[in-house]
């Protein structure tokens, strides 16, 4: 009986290890924005997709960075002129 294989063994070989941290995907829908800055960022997302749970956290921070310096070229560009204000001749 040593050369026969138990029960136990067969079940662990033929059954693949349960790996809760493995890759799967979310298949969440992006819709585009129509600001080319923002929608790489949210494309981006879809890296996680393809990463183990373990490196979802570097993608995300990549993405809120991308998505924070969007927004703060928004506010570092110049706005339309101030009208110009009009000259008042006191006499």
């Amino acid at each position: 009986m040593s050369e026969s294989v138990s029960e136990a063994q067969i079940g662990t070989e033929a059954a693949p290890a349960y790996d809760p941290a493995a890759p799967a995907p979310l298949n969440v829908p992006r819709t585009p924005t129509g600001n080319a800055e923002v929608d790489a960022q949210l494309d981006r997302l879809a890296d996680a997709d393809h990463l183990a749970t373990d490196g979802h956290l570097e993608v995300y921070e990549d993405v809120h960075r991308g998505l924070r310096d969007a927004l703060t070229a928004l506010d570092a560009r110049p706005g339309p002129p101030a009208p110009a204000q009009s000259y008042q001749h006191r006499s």
